[in-house]
């Protein structure tokens, strides 16, 4: 199998998914209709709620929610051989994560913009919405920790990236403010363009000066920057900061993807890893469990991905300014965050399969394997990095792009500059997710605790915004300051995959008040049914073999607990969801028009 025939295959089935598939769900299902004005318009306030150019819209809610999921995932993933990670990102991608984005931004937008806890509480009743919400809150506040603890290890004493990554904040604003000023998209973006590339590539030039060593930061240092840094972004109005910085980034994230494609198409590398490993049945020395169900759990973002229905019901619907907009923003963005995680994957397995394992695996776990290196040696001599045991995804990426990258002939020499270079690209690419995640938690908090204190729920109410982005940013940052975040990471997966079955029920629901045929309603029912056995099973098996096995070397009560939790949380949104669903099965069409209006 070579690289070429899999990025033409992949890129077709997206295409054609877009424009066939994507055009049923707005067109029919949806029946998006322009001649409404969106919640942006209806509630423009300047601040949260700004109708935005499609395009813009577009590439902040791609930058949101395209954090570490399509990067990571799929290289662990590759454990399993290139086969079943292909299979799952463009499956799960046209049938289950597109569908899943486009459905929760409109059923969000329905509600004016509301959380996916208060569209729950409204479309399932009371007790699903409680749950719905606390669920929400526990995922955010994982996935928060989590995503910045990865940038923690990125920019820890890594002054270009701190620098790279820093000088986007200033030039995002002044983008944000030149904007606003002039009107002019091409203008701004043009400016902000180039000067992000001028930070970026002037970024080695500072590491031996004294700025580099101002920008030299431990672990503990960035674990108060990341929080206080994510407060500005989630309390200042959306078009300052928030959506040109992401609206920027998505330039970085695209165009590294798009460069990534085109040296494939030149140098075609073969994909020397087998179809299917020894290790589908499970055992493998990067993820314990067989195929099914740790493929759909480990390839999370770029399949399907519970994380987008917090931007689909938080930031973005603030912001679409047609209808009809939904289309491109929610389901197109899913499936070029699909094409990211297979190249993603592709980086990975164009490396040779020793290779992979060795940075992937412990030394001691490797040794395990009979497996004997290939390039390795030669490539971290060339990157000048010791590159065995760096596990957990990141540099695999780093190491595998680099390889594809430095076989084009002019930029043979360049391994140190593209592997430091990619290394700081998914530090933005996790940082944009942070910006519009803690957002998000902000306006989950708002919600939650606004049934207490009602003011809470007012989103302009400037008292409420404060107090609302500290609490949540101090939340998941003493979770990263202190790294108790370790010993729950392994939550997300299952968690993760959870809160996509919740924005599928809710998902589903609307389609089955609103649709003209009820059987439109199987869009989001037949992910569902997999997608819900997938995760309770997953976490059985988790539970049942990791968690509560005291031989096991992730053995943790509190994992054990936490998950049992969230599983019941999920248990009981399905049951009222199913109560919900014979109930207007039961009603007179008349009654499913009056209330889908």
């Amino acid at each position: 199998m070579n690289a070429v025939s899999i990025v033409i295959g992949s890129i077709c089935i997206l295409m054609i998914a877009y424009r066939i598939y994507g055009t049923f769900m707005a067109a029919k299902v949806l029946k998006l209709d322009d001649s409404k004005p969106t919640p942006a318009h209806e509630l423009n306030d300047g601040k949260d709620y700004v109708p935005t150019n499609k395009w813009v819209t577009f590439g902040h809610h791609f930058a949101a929610i395209a954090a570490a999921g399509p990067l990571v995932g799929p290289i662990l993933a590759a454990q399993f051989g290139y086969l079943p990670g292909l299979l799952w990102l463009l499956i799960g991608a046209v049938i289950g994560g597109a569908v899943h984005d486009a459905v929760v931004l409109f059923a969000s937008m329905r509600k004016n913009g509301q959380s996916l806890s208060e569209v729950a509480k409204d479309e399932l009743g009371p007790v699903a919405g409680f749950c719905t919400g606390l669920a929400m809150l526990f995922i955010i506040t994982i996935t928060m920790a989590g995503l910045s603890m990865v940038v923690l290890h990125a920019l820890e004493n890594n002054p270009w990236g701190t620098f790279a990554v820093g000088i986007t904040i200033p030039i995002a604003m002044g983008v944000g403010l030149l904007y606003k000023k002039t009107g002019n998209l091409k203008v701004a973006s043009t400016i902000g363009f180039i000067l992000l590339m001028v930070g970026v590539f002037i970024g080695p030039s500072i590491q031996d000066t004294v700025i580099g060593e101002w920008l030299s930061f431990d672990s503990h240092t960035l674990a108060i920057i990341l929080p206080i840094y994510a407060f500005f972004a989630a309390a200042l109005p959306v078009w300052l900061l928030l959506a040109p910085r992401d609206y920027l980034s998505s330039f970085m994230k695209i165009g590294v993807f798009i460069a990534l494609i085109i040296g494939v198409f030149i140098i075609n590398p073969a994909i020397p890893f087998p179809a299917v490993t020894e290790f589908i049945h499970g055992g493998g020395p990067i993820l314990p469990g067989p195929v099914w169900p740790f493929i759909s759990i480990t390839i999370a973002c770029g399949a399907i991905s519970g994380f987008h229905a917090f931007v689909g019901s938080g930031t973005t619907p603030k912001m679409i300014n047609r209808w009809s907009d939904i289309k491109a923003v929610g389901f197109g963005a899913m499936l070029v965050e699909c094409l990211v995680g297979i190249m993603a994957l592709i980086a990975a397995t164009a490396l040779q399969p020793a290779d992979y394992f060795a940075i992937n695996s412990t030394p001691e776990v490797f040794k395990t394997l009979g497996m004997n290196v290939v390039n390795l040696p030669q490539l971290s001599e060339e990157i000048g990095l010791n590159l065995e045991g760096r596990t957990g995804g990141a540099v695999t990426l780093a190491v595998g792009m680099t390889y594809i990258f430095t076989k084009i002939p002019w930029f043979s020499n360049l391994a140190p500059y593209f592997f430091q270079f990619v290394i700081m690209f998914e530090a933005v690419f996790i940082l944009t997710a942070i910006d519009a995640g803690t957002r998000v938690s902000r306006y989950l908090i708002q919600d939650f605790f606004g049934e207490v204190y009602k003011p809470l729920k007012r989103v302009d109410w400037v008292p409420g915004t404060i107090f609302a982005s500290a609490l949540a940013c101090f939340l998941w940052g003493y979770l990263l300051f202190s790294g108790d975040i370790g010993s729950v990471w392994a939550l997300f997966g299952v968690s993760n995959q959870l809160m996509a079955s919740i924005g599928l029920i809710i998902g589903a629901t609307v389609i089955l008040k609103m649709a003209d045929k009820r059987r439109y309603m199987l869009t989001c029912l037949i992910p569902l049914a997999y997608l819900f056995v997938t995760v309770n099973y997953a976490g059985y098996w988790m539970v049942k073999n990791v968690y509560l096995n005291t031989e096991a070397s992730g053995y943790s009560v509190l994992n054990g607990v936490l998950s049992i939790i969230m599983l019941v949380l999920g248990v009981i949104i399905m049951v009222a969801a199913i109560k919900k669903w014979i109930e207007l099965f039961k009603s007179p069409r008349a009654k499913l028009e009056a209330a889908s209006s």
